[in-house]
């Protein structure tokens, strides 16, 4: 069973805060990530979205596309809609050959407002999952038809953030809607890493892997602070500098048979964790960690 590593352009620049590599060149980025030694790259900030210009920009370093991130608007808009705004970035993943698009529902969310605190995100009723869920699934069946699998990206600050919220959220779509696991957003929501991926193992198609600083966690929820103030304070780091048990989770991955990429995906200051030496440190512990749990990797 095999699997491809790949990372996010995120520890590099900050899409949400400028201030975190706003002056890191993207050339940089991308001859970093190749030399920590990655296949592939999610798309970020400073990327360009068309095909003619990404691909042969990916090529020259050697790197494939891995996916990347969409602002999902479904709760506010029409299905169509979301398919207009969506479809350049679908047919520029489709033709690069990217797997899925992380999709993530943006609509209220304050994931990137600095100064709102996590206990103002917007919030749901049970009941209303039933008809996001069968807008969402339209979407992802759509997507599909055209190339390229929607993974959804459960995320601190939006409506679907806790382990009950996955829940409602893969029970009332379909199989088209695949899951995005984030064991670092998982893990500070509170919810049980092991058990979510295992309930639903047959929804995972994507995996993003970061870990939390427990001093910092604890310290964040405690001021209730802002995602972003979160991430400043140094909430999340690289797997294997912090306190999640990647052996465990490399392990439940190959008892459910994954075998797509697996991405580090860690958003700290760069000026305090330089991106090429932190990335290269989570990629080693992922390497063996999942070479124990029998995994073979390409490349």
């Amino acid at each position: 069973m095999q699997i491809r590593f790949g990372v996010a352009p995120i520890a590099w620049s900050n899409s949400d805060l400028p201030q975190l590599g706003g002056d890191t060149a993207l050339e940089t980025c991308l001859e970093e990530s190749r030399a920590a030694g990655f296949s592939g790259t999610e798309t970020g900030i400073k990327f360009p979205m068309d095909a003619a210009r990404l691909g042969p920009l990916l090529r020259s370093h050697g790197l494939a596309l891995v996916s990347g991130w969409f602002s999902g608007e479904l709760l506010a808009r029409p299905v169509e809609e979301e398919k207009t705004r969506i479809e350049p970035q679908l047919a520029t993943f489709r033709t690069l050959g990217a797997p899925v698009l992380v999709y993530a529902e943006t609509t209220g969310s304050v994931q990137s407002r600095i100064d709102v605190p996590l206990s103002k995100r917007p919030r749901i009723a049970d009941a209303q999952f039933r008809d996001y869920g069968r807008k969402l699934t339209a979407l992802a069946e759509w997507m599909a038809e055209h190339g390229v699998a929607m993974a959804y990206h459960h995320h601190m600050g939006t409506i679907v953030e806790s382990q009950r919220e996955i829940d409602l959220l893969m029970e009332n779509t379909g199989s088209a809607v695949g899951l995005l696991v984030d064991t670092g957003h998982l893990a500070y929501a509170g919810a049980d890493v092991l058990g979510t991926a295992r309930r639903h193992a047959r929804r995972i198609n994507h995996v993003h892997c970061k870990d939390v600083r427990p001093e910092v966690l604890k310290r964040v929820r405690q001021k209730d602070a802002s995602f972003l103030a979160a991430v400043l304070e140094g909430v999340y780091t690289v797997p294997g500098d912090g306190c999640l048990d990647y052996y465990a989770f490399a392990r439940l991955l190959a008892d459910i048979g994954y075998a797509g990429w697996v991405v580090v995906e860690a958003e700290q200051d760069p000026a305090k964790a330089p991106p090429l030496e932190y990335s290269r440190m989570g990629l080693q512990h992922l390497r063996a960690a999942f070479g124990a749990a029998g995994y073979d990797f390409a490349h």
